[in-house]
């Protein structure tokens, strides 16, 4: 059997690596169009128990992997001179590229080397192959060539935002919304290595007309957005890799597969990166994907269809928690009226999933400290 992963991001590798654990004698081939080791992007974010699904089905990839995390067990908010630390929502971080790396080793020694700098404009003209794979990002080929087939649909939020890289440490995963002569803009700042962190810069597209970011050469901003977050840079630089400014696009798709063709991860679906959800859907997306192939004993027809009835309705539930959070943070300006502690409660519950209770058992600490601002969380 002959399948054909496109893209060699974290979805792809790891499609070929499962494919090769479950099925040595399968012909898998990867084809990436960049060369090794181009990658875009700084931190990779893993919520909470960030490797327990990759551990149930594969231990050896979980081991590999979690070493090289770096892991914090608080979310901290700064807003108007107040920094307010919320307990019991731990994430974990590490390297887009020093994952890359992992996932490469751990393919080559089950015997797959992606192709690199090759690039296919037209599915058509693939190697002959039983399964395509799509896992090429939101610029898919796979998914572009016949769009509605799949029922896809891209909406680009209003917000702009640009990712850079700083060589500092942070003790938290970090939001800190700040006001400056342009309007007020937000920054979400994480470690994912000693001395290395991501740093996204966001605001409003008003904010983003006032500043003249739009027609303004790359350093020019960059070192204004050093200004702004002079206080959480602390003298440290910001770095970039491809950062020019943009805009969420919130895509999806009705049908995940055609004919032999079928998505996942980001050439399927978006989820705002405000969850740091979006790596870890892909390779989840690639678990059920290579789980429904063996329950359809590798038969293509039968597999595809059973892949999306059993991953769509998790996947949907995740993905709507993660545009809640993509709207809230849409109107991140004018929550910022709130005093911080409101504020801070406002941000927690963005995704609508914490009523008092649940709050209360996922961040106790956080709970109490509210009390003792006088807020009621059953009213609130």
């Amino acid at each position: 059997m002959r399948i054909l992963v496109m893209g060699a991001g974290p979805a792809g590798l790891y499609a070929a690596i499962l494919l090769r654990r479950a099925r040595p004698d399968l012909d898998v081939r990867v084809i990436e169009q960049n060369p090794k080791d181009a990658t875009f992007g700084f931190g990779v974010v893993f919520s909470d128990q960030a490797l327990d699904f990759l551990r149930a089905d594969d231990p050896e990839t979980a081991d590999l992997i979690e070493p090289h995390m770096q892991r914090w067990s608080d979310i901290v908010v700064n807003h108007s001179g107040t920094r307010i630390a919320i307990d019991g929502i731990g994430f974990a971080g590490i390297g887009r590229l020093e994952l890359l790396r992992l996932l490469q080793d751990r393919a080559a020694g089950l015997g797959v080397v992606p192709d690199y700098g090759h690039r296919i404009d037209d599915p058509d003209t693939l190697p002959p192959a039983d399964l395509v794979i799509g896992a090429d990002g939101l610029n898919s080929v796979v998914r572009g060539a016949t769009p509605e087939a799949f029922g896809a649909r891209i909406e680009r939020l209003e917000n702009r935002f640009v990712w850079y890289g700083t060589p500092r440490d942070f003790p938290a995963l970090t939001q800190s919304f700040v006001e400056t002569p342009h309007g007020r803009m937000n920054a979400h700042h994480y470690s994912y290595a000693p001395g290395r962190a991501t740093f996204i810069v966001e605001m409003g597209p008003d904010t983003f007309a006032r500043t003249g970011f739009d027609g303004m050469a790359e350093p020019d901003y960059r070192a204004a957005c050093e200004s702004f977050f002079a206080d959480q840079l602390d003298g440290a630089p910001l770095i970039p890799n491809n950062s020019t400014w943009r805009q969420f696009p919130v895509l999806t798709c009705e049908r995940w597969h055609h004919q032999n063709r079928v998505l996942v991860g980001d050439a399927l679906h978006t989820a705002h990166f405000s969850i740091g959800s979006g790596t870890r859907l892909a390779l989840e997306d690639v678990i059920a994907l290579v789980a429904a192939l063996k329950a359809a004993d590798w038969d293509v027809p039968t597999a595809l269809p059973a892949y999306q009835a059993e991953r769509q309705p998790v996947l949907e539930k995740i993905t709507r928690a993660a545009r809640a959070s993509a709207d809230w943070y849409e109107e991140f300006a004018a929550h910022m009226d709130l005093a911080p502690w409101p504020f801070a409660l406002s941000y927690i519950r963005r995704a609508g999933r914490l009523d008092a209770d649940r709050l209360q058992r996922l961040a106790p600490r956080f709970a109490a400290d509210l009390r003792r601002q006088g807020i009621d969380l059953e009213a609130a």
